[in-house]
């Protein structure tokens, strides 16, 4: 595998493009690299791979980009609930602070749950149970907690759910993306390895078309 450590895949990507190229159309370094089996149709399977490469690499990328959207929707909403659910649930506490069967019900005694699953659980227990009984919601009135809160809250859940699964999905998507590419840029390194190998041999009387295939040479 061609040693780019210190590159990016896309610094990478233009690298072997640059170097391809040039050991098309540069006739002195074309001549030589094809008397090294390096001709035409061998700079062609380069190319061809390089594409595949540079494909897979802006699949990923626009993957990677859908990934952050959708958690950043998955996290706006997440905010949202957790804003509104903390200060309704204090506000129950009051509310049902010697009514601890109503208290149970809601699901407001003890401390908020922390892990998300058991947090969203905690809160879609306590919006459900509230947009049904009607003498909680009256009770929960008095500290300014409307119906229309309560129903509010209700479709943020759902639309809570719904982003942690896009995001999910967008994320499961991004990880296949980052293997193929991966495997698309083991490929082209092992074949870009090769060429470079001959083009050292083949270009060492002369550095400076070396160095057009994107090798330094040191002095």
């Amino acid at each position: 595998m061609a040693s780019r450590t210190k590159l990016t895949d896309a610094e990478t990507l233009e690298l072997y493009r640059v170097a391809l190229e040039n050991a098309k159309n540069q006739s002195e370094i074309a001549t030589i690299m094809s008397e090294l089996g390096f001709d035409s149709a061998k700079i062609a399977e380069g190319k061809d791979l390089l594409a595949k490469t540079r494909s897979a690499f802006d699949l990923n990328k626009t993957e990677d980009d859908e990934t952050s959207a959708a958690y950043a929707n998955f996290s706006s909403k997440k905010s949202q609930l957790e804003n509104s659910f903390t200060l309704h649930r204090k506000k129950a506490k009051v509310v049902f602070r010697n009514d601890s069967l109503t208290a149970d019900k809601l699901s407001i005694t003890g401390a908020m749950p922390r892990a998300y699953i058991k947090w969203l659980e905690t809160a879609k227990k306590f919006y459900s149970v509230a947009s049904t009984d009607t003498d909680i919601q009256t009770k929960l009135a008095r500290l300014k907690i409307s119906v229309e809160d309560i129903t509010a809250a209700n479709t943020l859940i759902s639309e809570l759910e719904a982003a942690r699964i896009e995001y999910l999905r967008e994320k499961g998507e991004s990880q296949d993306a980052t293997k193929a590419k991966d495997a698309a840029f083991a490929e082209i390194d092992d074949w870009m390895s090769e060429f470079y190998a001959v083009a050292k041999i083949g270009l060492e009387d002369n550095p400076q078309l070396l160095e057009a295939l994107g090798k330094t040479i040191k002095s």
